[in-house]
């Protein structure tokens, strides 16, 4: 299963599930909950961090966090 760590930069996904208890509280608040949409816009250039458009607010969370956040890829 694809995680939000496979995207490609201005791709498009739908969370899915999320598999850890581990999840910033924060990042769940801003949206990161399955069934919404969320968009790669840019990579860094170890991939760590990655930033992420969630619900029109823009985060850069850890690999180690998307790792464990399973997405099903739209665009």
């Amino acid at each position: 299963m694809p995680t939000i760590a496979d995207l490609k930069k201005g791709q498009k996904a739908k969370v899915l599930d999320i598999s850890s208890d581990f999840i910033p509280l924060k990042l769940l608040e801003m949206g990161c909950l399955p069934g919404n949409d969320i968009q790669l816009v840019q990579n860094t250039p170890f991939r760590d961090p990655l930033y992420l458009n969630i619900n029109d607010s823009y985060v850069a969370i850890r690999k180690e966090t998307a790792i464990q956040i399973e997405v099903e890829i739209i665009s």
